[in-house]
């Protein structure tokens, strides 16, 4: 091949690799009539909804030891699907306790009704505006729901993440809430050293205002849901709900007993976890040895 041509070929495709980014990307158009969720897409300097085909097999009954947690959620929810005065909602606290699987459970609970759910990832949370904006004229709820929302030491974005949910939560039409999860209560942690410098006036204690600016952002979310490490009892019990729900599936005859019991401990002391993640986890496990064993 030509020399010639072949340089021109190498700029040509130098020049379109350029472009790429600022052509425009084909957007899919979302009927959510039938689509239950989608997630909040980057594309440069925009965003869009990605469709999402999500599964609706966890079910209230599913979320064993949390009553208290579900039976306030879904107050919460209930009120919202029925247009009334509602609340966001922050859920914090151990991992693997059940907090993004209660907000699932809930879409599957009240789809039908026209609850939706976009995902919305914590480095994306400046497009809120843009969001709301796709949402506000139409007939369905939407839960904008970010999984893992905090901030390490040091980042200073919380403060641009705390003016936008001013702002956008404030001003959100009736059909759009906010649901959080995260593993800490305060979103940013606070140090020592924020408390340095406080004060005495008159005998009042004014601490570092840095703290009251750390934990302003949490006060963006009008509910607070709060789920603790599960105790062995409860862990036992989560994995006999899951052993019992894949069995039934599997048609496998099985019966708790104390030989299960330490197997299932044992597996959560080796994980360093005892939550219902590492339950459904031992309950897969376990249901999926039996079958094998049954094989011939």
């Amino acid at each position: 091949m030509d020399t010639r041509l072949i340089a021109f070929l190498d700029r040509a495709e130098a020049v379109l690799a350029r472009l790429e980014p600022l052509l425009p990307v084909a957007r899919p158009t979302i009927d959510w009539g039938r689509t239950l969720a989608a997630r909040w897409q980057r594309d440069g300097r925009s965003g869009y909804l990605m469709p999402l085909e999500v599964s609706l097999d966890i079910r209230l009954s599913d979320l064993i030891g949390v009553d208290r947690q579900c039976e306030q959620l879904g107050r919460n929810t209930h009120q919202f699907i029925a247009g009334l005065p509602a609340n966001h909602a922050l859920l914090w606290g151990s991992r693997g306790t059940g907090k993004s699987s209660l907000v699932r459970a809930l879409l599957a609970e009240h789809a039908a009704a026209g609850l939706r759910l976009i995902e919305i990832e914590r480095d994306h949370l400046a497009d809120l505006p843009r969001v709301v904006e796709q949402l506000q004229k139409l007939e369905q709820r939407f839960i904008l729901f970010c999984d893992d929302l905090s901030f390490e030491a040091g980042e200073g974005d919380y403060r641009v993440l705390k003016s936008v949910l001013d702002g956008s939560l404030e001003q959100a039409p009736d059909n759009v809430l906010l649901y959080a999860t995260s593993n800490r209560r305060h979103l940013v942690p606070e140090k020592q050293s924020d408390n340095e410098h406080w004060t005495r006036v008159d005998g009042e204690l004014h601490p570092s205002e840095a703290v009251e600016d750390k934990i302003a952002l949490s006060d963006r979310f009008g509910l607070w849901l709060s789920f603790y490490p599960f105790t062995q009892e409860h862990y036992l019990d989560v994995v006999e709900h899951w052993i019992g729900q894949l069995a039934k599936a599997a048609g496998l005859a099985w019966q708790r007993d104390e030989a299960l019991d330490t197997l299932a401990v044992r597996w959560a002391t080796g994980r360093g976890n005892r939550n219902g993640r590492c339950a459904y986890q031992f309950a897969r496990y376990w249901v999926g040895l039996q079958l094998l064993e049954q094989r011939p």
